[in-house]
């Protein structure tokens, strides 16, 4: 990898978009930068280099890009020296139009060569020309590049990249290829070094989390993989993200209830309750599958907090199949959704698809789905009133917490909890360390505990916190995606 040789390090700033594998190939992109000596950006003055790390799935995502873009190239012209790079998915897919529409770009990357940014960056300042490299296929697996973590008690894990889906509105499988799945011992062994630094949570990413181990032929690897998460000292709290109903099996059902540290929450997109639309989206499973898998949930974890993804005016969707997706959501009783209005990407079967919906009826539709999930998930989070939860302490979660004198975090089962921190017996409370405390009241989308803290446990992470240390992996280059295999020459 290159080594920065000028007399002072350069800045760098990461500017992150989209789902939470891309919250992670950022911490990547940093832990990279920083091992080729560029540093954190810091103060008023921009930063040296600016990385756009995109998203692809939302139709306004090209807007923001190339907004932001436009908004940097006086910034630049100002700053002789200043490069600019974008990745991600985006960049996966606009590949060399990203440079003809924003000819101020240095570099390129797409999803497969993070990696690379360093060598890129040096290459385009050397020969004072856009670098532009797009990969068709994963070469190294992203966990095992040098990583900056963000969080000091919190940490995301991939266990694999790619998908094997062929979902009509999803552009991700084009772009970030199919599944390839890390080996267990990798991922356990990247899970202990989070922890042998303080990280009390992981959560484990995938595009189809619980489709690993689709590539080395073991179908119950995803629930093996949590069980052994629960053997790992130190480790208190396990979550993942996000797994398809298709693949959803009952020993992974039994390693949620029998794993302690793993904690009772599901997030499961639904995506639509008709089943024609869901057929249409080519969603290999119907409403009653997906009711069904909650009900097992439930009956084995009934604390469960199970929360979904919905779209609104998938193209042809009647109002009947809408008023079909009102009654899942009033029988599945989620927690929380997140809803969006369908988004035509090109390059996606349902692009293509005849009767795409006018914007008026879809954001009427839209409008009348957020007001049943809030009325449900103020009447979930109602019952939570009068419950101890265990908060581990976050950093930044409430937009009022300095003017309510409160601090904010999550309960174990994913909740977000504010909570008074206001009295003696709660003071030094820090980001990292974990709280008892009593629901008092609530709303929609968070919980709120006015009652003293009964118990604070001071831990390693806010240790870490207050110290200003951040955990980094080092990563392990040549590690080997999926079963062993022998190279061939010819």
């Amino acid at each position: 990898m290159s080594t920065v040789t000028t007399a002072e390090p350069r800045s760098y700033e990461v500017r992150t978009y989209g789902c939470q594998m891309n919250v992670h190939d950022s911490e990547r992109i940093s832990g990279m930068l920083e091992s080729a000596g560029y540093v954190r950006h810091v103060g008023d003055e921009p930063a040296d280099i600016v990385v756009f790390n995109t998203c692809a799935v939302r139709e306004n995502a090209d807007n923001r890009l190339y907004g932001n873009l436009g908004h940097l190239r006086p910034v630049k012209q100002r700053h002789p020296g200043m490069q600019i790079a974008v990745g991600g998915c985006l960049a996966q897919k606009d590949r060399g139009e990203i440079v003809k529409r924003a000819p101020w770009v240095d570099v390129v990357f797409g999803t497969h060569n993070l990696g690379a940014l360093p060598v890129l960056l040096e290459r385009a300042r050397h020969n004072q020309a856009a670098e532009v490299e797009i990969l068709e296929a994963l070469e190294t697996f992203p966990s095992t590049l040098p990583t900056r973590r963000e969080s000091t008690y919190a940490g995301w894990v991939s266990i694999s990249v790619g998908c094997n889906n062929t979902c009509s509105f999803c552009i991700v499988p084009s772009l970030r290829g199919k599944e390839r799945d890390r080996r267990p011992g990798e991922i356990l062994a990247e899970v202990e070094a989070l922890v042998a630094e303080g990280v009390l949570e992981v959560t484990l990413l995938g595009q189809n989390v619980n489709s690993y181990g689709v590539e080395f032929g073991d179908r119950l690897a995803f629930g093996k993989l949590l069980r052994a998460c629960g053997g790992i000292d130190g480790l208190e709290r396990v979550r993942f993200t996000s797994p398809h109903p298709k693949d959803f099996t009952d020993d992974v059902i039994a390693a949620m209830a029998e794993t302690p540290n793993v904690c009772h929450q599901l997030h499961m997109p639904l995506q639509s309750g008709s089943d024609r639309v869901l057929k249409a989206m080519r969603r290999s499973y119907r409403s009653q599958r997906y009711l069904s898998i909650l009900e097992k949930v439930r009956a084995a974890m009934p604390d469960a907090a199970i929360t979904t993804d919905i779209i609104v005016g998938f193209p042809g969707e009647t109002e009947e199949d809408f008023q079909a997706t009102l009654d899942v959501v009033r029988e599945s009783r989620f927690a929380g959704a997140f809803t969006f209005q369908y988004s035509k990407r090109p390059g996606t079967p349902a692009a293509e698809l005849p009767d795409q919906l006018p914007k008026a009826v879809v954001q009427e539709r839209y409008e009348r789905l957020v007001a049943l999930v809030e009325e449900i998930t103020f009447a979930d989070h109602q019952r939570q009133i009068g419950r101890e939860v265990e908060v581990l302490v976050a950093v930044g979660e409430g937009r009022k917490d300095e003017a309510t004198g409160r601090l904010s975090g999550r309960a174990r089962d994913g909740r977000l909890v504010h909570f008074a921190a206001d009295s003696d017996s709660d003071s030094g409370i820090r980001p990292g360390d974990v709280v008892y405390t009593t629901v008092t009241s609530a709303a929609p989308h968070y919980l709120i505990a006015d009652a003293p803290v009964s118990a604070h446990r001071r831990t390693r992470a806010g240790d870490a916190y207050e110290a200003g240390h951040a955990p980094r992996t080092a990563g392990a280059p040549g590690v080997m995606l999926g079963m062993p295999r022998l190279a061939s020459r010819s």
